[in-house]
């Protein structure tokens, strides 16, 4: 009986291990909107830390976690004026990260409540969500 419960004892702890390495997110994209950064992490390393510009007055950037919803190579928006989005990462309904041409602004709230990087940054930052997929990246938004 005392070698069943420790198989089981055992067991149990290896599978609960393992449920909590599978919820870790290979690629983590945290956003602090106070600094205006935007750290990437891959397996828990910091290998990237960027300049980014949230939303100005008057606009919003939604705090939260989210895994990204759908990607595109350049995407168009809709909402405004038709403005250039390479690279784009959705991960909120419209709410993107995405490149942009307005690099002198990165650094300081200047979107419409997308997170901007240089369109470099954002290029390198696509290329990881799409090798690691999206249930394997985590986008995290805080103040």
């Amino acid at each position: 009986m005392k070698k069943f419960v420790l198989m089981a004892t055992v067991l149990a702890t290896a599978l609960f291990g393992m449920s909590i390495a599978s919820q870790a997110a290979t690629l983590v994209a945290n956003i602090d909107v106070s600094s205006q950064t935007m750290t990437v992490s891959k397996y828990g390393q910091v290998v990237y830390r960027w300049s980014v510009s949230t939303a100005r007055k008057g606009y919003f950037t939604p705090r939260g976690s989210y895994r990204p919803q759908w990607t595109a190579r350049m995407w168009y928006s809709r909402k405004y004026d038709n403005s250039p989005m390479p690279y784009s990462v959705f991960f909120h309904g419209g709410y993107a990260i995405h490149g942009t041409g307005a690099v002198r602004n990165l650094g300081r709230p200047a979107s419409h409540g997308c997170v901007r990087l240089h369109p470099a940054n954002a290029a390198t930052f696509y290329t990881m969500v799409k090798e690691v997929g999206f249930g394997n990246t985590r986008i995290v938004v805080t103040n």
